[in-house]
């Protein structure tokens, strides 16, 4: 049985004195005294070799697990939607050509594996769409549905169509029976954007592992009701980096129609802020669903002459957040139609990954790589 001293042991650990010595007090490392001097130790060189192994293993992983968080590689295996080559695909379908004759009831179908759905006419009084309505109707349902954990996939998809239900009777508050896109397009009293509403709410119904998203399936694996799964994703979906980015757009085109498309571009950058209407780092030549969406409609004098502004000056094509404001704007419809369209389109996919999520059977429990002060050892496992 070959030994090592402390200095030799910690080389190959990579490790402080104290971790060293918790690992023989717990016994993963085996000691004894050094003959030669009884007040030093030695440590057996098998066990020392097997945690340096598993601790370079686990660096490693770690390194991969904290790149992949920020625009890596998908984290959670899922069948319901990914980016490939540029284009977004709906369980193998290519969203964009999805979009040109689906609603968003046809899509929640195909992306829940499930028989048609219907979102339920609205049964609160009517009022305009509202984004506070949409949080309080589903906080309220989170204290009295049940939880996920062992219900069926065909039970769960009941309540899903439900909560879609709820979530519509906020946001497209009329008591008709027609399809999403044709009760925002009515309630806004724009019935010649419907067809535009349609397709928006199509291209947005999914995106694989976003922020909302991935708050959708960790509220799920915890055996959270899916309303709360519903409730969180909202909640994600309003900061300024994901959903709310409207606003920045929103800004930018006040300083263009202020300054000029070049100089307002130019002044943001030199200021170094962040311009959210263009690019997106999973489609390098351009966000398809923002190509998608224009096609269908004329860009206002000052959104084109942003748009053309960003390419030259930038190099980047306009994003979803970009044509969704676009849109609101070429057809007049209310201040935050783009969030409203995004977040009602966005339930579906929720639903999809948080029913999706609780089939896998698996709690989401990522480790923390701590960056803060050294660990104080208690001293009874300081022994040698």
């Amino acid at each position: 049985m070959s030994w090592l001293t402390a200095e030799q042991a910690l080389e190959k650990l990579g490790t402080k004195p104290q971790t060293l010595y918790a690992n023989v007090s717990r016994g993963r490392i085996r000691a004894k005294a050094d003959t030669s001097d009884p007040r030093r130790s030695l440590y057996n060189a098998a066990d020392v070799m097997r945690l340096a192994e598993r601790h370079a293993g686990r660096r490693k992983t770690e390194t991969v697990a904290a790149d992949t968080i920020q625009w890596g590689d998908p984290i959670l295996p899922s069948a319901i939607s990914t980016i490939l080559d540029g284009r977004l695909y709906y369980r193998g379908r290519d969203a964009t050509t999805w979009a040109e004759h689906a609603t968003l009831e046809e899509t929640a179908a195909f992306l829940w594996n499930s028989e048609p759905i219907a979102a339920a006419p609205s049964m609160e009084p009517e009022a305009p769409p509202s984004l506070e309505q949409a949080f309080l109707l589903l906080a309220r349902r989170v204290t009295r549905d049940l939880p996920t954990l062992g219900r069926s996939p065909k039970v769960l998809k009941t309540e899903a169509e439900s909560i879609l239900s709820t979530v519509a009777s906020a946001l497209t508050p009329d008591r008709t029976a027609s399809p999403l896109h044709l009760r925002l397009a009515m309630g806004w009293r724009r019935p010649e954007a419907a067809d535009c509403v349609r397709r928006a709410l199509v291209l947005l119904a999914d995106h694989e592992l976003n922020a909302s998203t991935f708050a959708t399936r960790v509220a799920a694996s915890s055996g959270a009701t899916l309303s709360a799964a519903v409730l969180s994703g909202l909640s994600t979906l309003t900061g300024p980096l994901h959903g709310g980015a409207w606003r920045s757009v929103v800004s930018l085109i006040a300083e263009v129609n202020a300054r000029g498309a070049s100089q307002a571009v130019r002044q943001a950058l030199t200021q170094g802020r962040a311009l959210l209407a263009f690019g997106h780092p999973l489609y390098p030549d351009g966000d398809i669903r923002a190509k998608a969406l224009m096609s269908n409609f004329s860009l206002p004098p000052t959104y084109a002459e942003l748009a053309e502004a960003g390419q030259e000056i930038i190099g980047e094509g306009v994003n979803i957040d970009f044509a969704l404001t676009a849109m609101g704007a070429a057809f007049d419809l209310p201040d935050d139609a783009p969030l409203v369209i995004f977040a009602l389109a966005r339930t579906v996919g929720w639903l999809a990954h948080a029913m999706e999520q609780v089939e896998s059977g698996h709690l989401i429990r990522p480790r923390a790589r701590y960056t803060g002060p050294a660990v104080e050892v208690p001293e009874k496992l300081l022994i040698a």
